[in-house]
């Protein structure tokens, strides 16, 4: 991790990036600083019946199966802004490495691709945690890459400091 981002990150900043990717997926990353051990950043993270609680936009979500590290989550969430905001549904295939990563994929629902990863990262030159997300996103819907974008650069940054102040909490 460059010095740049970590100063940013240290600040309180959620740093967010996008990328018009081929085929019109939007690939988009973030990354938070969370005050947080890595097992608490973790316990926030994979608390996946009560993500509705914690997470913004996050209308419902119930693990459907789970086999040792694989996991099947049915979500529920809002997408969009204004007018444009509809009810999003979707199953994940999730593979956890406990207090590293989580992979995700969409095995079906309303987005043709949704597939990344949640990383944990603990640099040695800090005590606490940075939490990042990377993903592509395409919906099954109308929704040009601009508009899927600009709900993205508005989102993810709540998402993230969603989870900063849920793992922190669980810190004290």
């Amino acid at each position: 991790m460059n010095e740049t981002v970590l100063r940013r990150l240290l600040e309180g900043e959620a740093v967010i990036s996008l990328a018009f990717l081929p085929d019109d997926v939007i690939g988009v990353s973030g990354q938070i600083f969370i005050n947080a051990t890595p097992e608490n950043v973790w316990r926030a993270l994979t608390d996946y019946d009560n993500l509705s609680k914690n997470l913004p936009k996050v209308v419902s979500s119930r693990v459907v199966e789970r086999h040792e590290n694989e996991i099947i989550l049915d979500q529920t969430g809002k997408t969009g802004i204004f007018i444009f905001e509809r009810i999003v549904h979707f199953r994940l295939k999730l593979c956890e490495e406990y207090l590293k990563r989580i992979i995700f994929e969409q095995v079906e629902g309303d987005l043709s691709i949704y597939q990344g990863s949640w990383v944990l990262e603990t640099p040695p030159e800090v005590s606490g945690t940075v939490l990042s997300y990377v993903a592509e996103i395409k919906p099954d819907f109308f929704a040009p890459p601009l508009l899927v974008s600009f709900v993205q650069r508005q989102d993810l940054p709540q998402i993230l400091k969603a989870h900063k102040q849920r793992a922190e909490s669980l810190q004290k």
